[in-house]
């Protein structure tokens, strides 16, 4: 097996793998492909190198507001840590401000730095949720996500429509039956274009 290389590179290793696999790693497609791939997993896995106060950049804003803020429909893509396979979706995310709100920016760019890991579902949306509750102790928090797993579409049960929900549910939405409700009411409602 050759060793890492001195920079970090990946590469080494997926030209071995390519080889491994019978095919010929020199041959004239294939040449780039271990820096191709080296590349592609650096960006696939960047969550692990985001910084929770840099995606944030001070976007804390103190405002009496306590209706519910939604942001829906915001589309991750994803490694399941099994397989290495991706899986993609959507994730819906609200709370119940207390004293502070996020910049709506903010929250698309939490979910991508959590979804940019080697992840199961479970736990993306827990720590989506988990991250928001943490940063602006909202009354509380509820996030839904749905997916798609490549490892199910494409191996094993090969059930290529089948799909996947998790949910967390913190404070209010847990707690308060009408809060929840709210929610997946908001989650549902199609609107024009918004």
């Amino acid at each position: 097996m050759n060793p890492p290389s001195e920079d970090g590179s990946m590469a080494p290793l997926i030209e071995e793998l390519i080889g491994r696999l019978g095919e010929d790693p020199k041959r004239d497609g294939l040449l780039r492909t271990p820096e191709r791939v080296d590349k592609s997993m650096r960006f696939l896995t960047s969550g692990y190198r985001m910084d929770i106060n840099k995606i944030l950049n001070g976007a804390l804003y103190e405002v009496k507001y306590d209706e519910m803020v939604v942001v829906k429909d915001i589309e991750f893509f994803s490694l399941c840590e099994h397989h290495m396979l991706p899986f993609f979706g959507k994730m819906h995310v609200a709370y119940l401000p207390q004293k502070k709100v996020i910049g709506l920016s903010k929250i698309p760019r939490l979910v991508d730095m959590f979804a940019r890991r080697l992840q199961i579902q479970e736990r993306l949306t827990q720590e989506v949720a988990q991250t928001i509750q943490e940063v602006i102790r909202p009354l509380g928090v509820g996030v839904i996500c749905e997916a798609r797993h490549f490892c199910m579409m494409m191996r094993g049960v090969e059930k290529q429509h089948s799909g996947a929900m998790t949910s967390a549910m913190l404070g209010a939405f847990r707690d308060r039956k009408d809060t929840r409700d709210e929610f997946l009411a908001l989650v549902n409602h199609r609107s024009n274009g918004y």
